[in-house]
């Protein structure tokens, strides 16, 4: 059995849970349909908006106080403020995107979740 912070790493880092190797992405934030390691499909991915969510705490806990900062103290026009932030958001986002849709697919392999289905679903 692989460690669980193995697996974890390996999907920080855009690797497959499986084989810890092969690329998981095909692209920026597409998943590829398999690993070109081991051949395990990535067919179940299924991370939705959770990666989206965690991203967006995460840039705004590291960006917001500097801006306040700069705000408050410098006064500056709402035009540099805006042309200095906005991208810097977007720079944080874009680089935590990618790590953390990998990690929640790791996530969901290490724990093999599936689509819950009631006891008496027949479907």
């Amino acid at each position: 059995m692989v460690d669980k912070s193995k697996i974890m790493g390996a999907g920080l880092r855009g690797r497959c849970p499986n084989c810890l190797e092969g690329p998981l992405f095909d692209g920026y934030l597409k998943f590829a349909h398999e690993c070109l390691t081991c051949g395990v499909s990535f067919a179940r991915e299924d991370a939705g908006d959770g990666p989206a969510v965690f991203v967006i705490l995460i840039a705004s806990f590291l960006v917001v106080p500097f801006a306040l900062i700069f705000q408050m103290t410098l006064e500056p026009p709402i035009w540099l403020t805006l042309l200095i932030w906005v991208p810097a958001i977007i720079i944080v986002c874009l680089a935590l995107l990618r790590p953390f849709r990998g990690l929640m697919f790791a996530i969901q392999v290490m724990n093999n979740a599936a689509p819950g289905h009631l006891e008496n679903d027949e479907n």
